[in-house]
């Protein structure tokens, strides 16, 4: 813990730390919002299953352009310009009534158009603090994030309960707004310069280590999903045990990133942490009880914000400052394609054989994550003496 103690003892870090957060946190909240109010307006979970595809299928595609342009605009014009625009879309899908075919070009530019804060953090993050605190930076941060996935659905169906989809989908996005605009006008995102990149788009995805995260972390994350269906699956929808099974999982995350958070990667730590992961999940395997399924699905996420702070330790370590943003969101890429296919094949397997079919899926996909990090180890940095310095960035300079 005295790890953390000096993370959070550095200037500027823990405003940064709570503006990211707040920023991000509607993430937790979208899906879930946009699915409801969507339903509610055209009666139809199909119309928003499209309009949600649309939004997921926009940030996943847009992400590497979209970073890729702080280079060339700035990261604050970047920052407030997207924020406008997604802000813009989703106060269309919550206000008007509209055709379908309206709702969905809406989800598609607020998904493309998502402020690019989590590549945008990670790539400050290596130039304020100590090298040797990025591990256990990243681990903290992949910890907190389990704050959103936790409290973000709870507070959205609460504010459902209260006031409506469409007045709580203006509250998500006011929260969306604030956040942005407190991470926005923080010193530290104001004087971030990204030296212009001489790659190509997609190039970066050439170097082995980021190759390896990208398709690792998009069959893990495919993995948790397909399980999460699962759970919804045995307990039924909008049934109070799959929350608490989901919750515990969350905490259990929260702990291992804190529990683990300050130990130096090596090329194993990957594949030890998902093993961790697969271990919970097939212990899950047997059960159907409430009891049964959160031991087992704790367990699971002791090892969840470690294997995620690991990908970003290793985008840290092996990729230069000028392609860190592009290498973030092609991560960020796989994962939201990997849910995608973990969602679909488990709803499959969930049809065939019940709730139990979501978590084979689950198993099988950390299987294959736990075992190409393993096989593929060499590919992936040696980083227990810390994170080499990142190459100098362009001149920094704060606005006037």
């Amino acid at each position: 813990m005295r790890a953390y103690g000096e993370v959070l003892r550095v200037p500027g870090l823990a405003r940064i730390i709570l503006a990211q957060l707040i920023a991000r946190f509607p993430a937790g909240m979208y899906s879930l919002g946009i699915l409801m109010h969507i339903e509610h307006e055209h009666g139809s979970y199909t119309a928003a299953g499209l309009v949600l595809a649309a939004f997921s299928v926009g940030m996943a595609i847009a992400g590497p352009f979209v970073t890729r342009l702080m280079a060339r605009f700035g990261t604050v014009a970047v920052l407030v310009t997207t924020t406008a625009v997604s802000v813009a879309a989703l106060l269309s899908m919550a206000t008007l009534s509209v055709p379908l075919w309206a709702d969905v070009l809406a989800g598609a530019v607020a998904g493309a158009a998502m402020p690019p804060v989590t590549p945008t953090v990670r790539t400050l993050y290596p130039r304020m603090v100590p090298q040797r605190l990025l591990s256990p930076l990243f681990s903290f941060d992949a910890a907190l994030q389990e704050i959103i996935w936790v409290f973000g659905p709870v507070l959205l169906t609460l504010l459902v309960s209260v006031m409506g989809t469409g007045p709580t989908l203006l509250v998500t996005i006011a929260i969306q707004a604030v956040g942005a605009a407190f991470f926005i006008v923080s010193p530290e995102v104001r004087r971030l310069r990204i030296p212009p990149t001489s790659r190509k788009l997609g190039r970066v995805l050439r170097k082995p280590p980021v190759l390896l995260s990208v398709v690792v972390s998009a069959m893990f994350i495919g993995g948790f999903s397909a399980v999460e269906a699962g759970v919804v699956a045995t307990f039924g929808e909008g049934a109070l045990e799959a929350g608490i099974v989901l919750a515990v999982s969350a905490f259990g995350s929260l702990i291992g990133g804190f529990a683990l958070g300050s130990r130096g990667i090596t090329p194993w730590s990957v594949a030890i942490r998902l093993t961790i992961v697969l271990i919970g999940m097939a212990i899950a395997l047997p059960m159907t009880e409430v009891v049964g399924l959160s031991i087992a699905l704790f367990i699971a996420g002791i090892g969840t914000a470690p294997a995620l702070a690991a990908f970003s330790a290793i985008i840290a370590g092996t990729v230069k400052f000028a392609d860190t943003p592009e290498a973030y969101a092609w991560i960020g890429t796989g994962q939201l394609l990997g849910a995608a296919v973990g969602s679909a094949v488990a709803g499959v397997c969930i049809d065939a054989i019940g709730g139990v079919g979501g978590v084979w899926v689950a198993v099988v996909m950390v299987a294959i994550a736990a075992t190409i990090a393993a096989v593929f180890r060499r590919h992936q940095p040696d980083l227990r003496h810390g994170i080499g310095e990142p190459p100098e960035t362009a001149p920094v300079e704060l606005p006037r």
